[in-house]
């Protein structure tokens, strides 16, 4: 398994925005192989931070979900609300690989 973890620098004000953007790239995520973790928004302390968590079974496949950015209608309707809107000020993905409880050591 391999996970994304994208770290997000937004404008605080247009974050109705950036929850609809985040909103689309869960269903996105979840109905093109992967299992989408949430995002995870302001509460307290800087206001201008996000990150959202996802995950694919393998490089392999995450790489095929990303051969549908500006292709397929339905990612490139999700990037235009991020891009018309100006929610996002930049962003960072981190590929990790997550240890889970049952796993045994090396």
């Amino acid at each position: 398994m391999i996970t994304c973890v994208v770290n997000y620098t937004i404008d605080p004000s247009k974050i109705v925005a950036f929850e609809a953007f985040a909103r689309r790239w869960i269903d996105l995520v979840n109905r093109h192989g992967g299992t989408h973790h949430g995002y995870f928004l302001p509460a307290e302390g800087a206001s201008d931070k996000a990150l959202a968590l996802f995950s694919f079974p393998s490089l392999a496949t995450y790489e095929q979900y990303r051969q549908l950015f500006g292709r397929d209608p339905e990612f490139i309707a999700a990037d235009k609300i991020r891009d018309e809107s100006g929610c996002v000020i930049r962003y960072e993905r981190t590929f990790m690989r997550p240890l889970l409880p049952d796993e045994t050591p090396l």
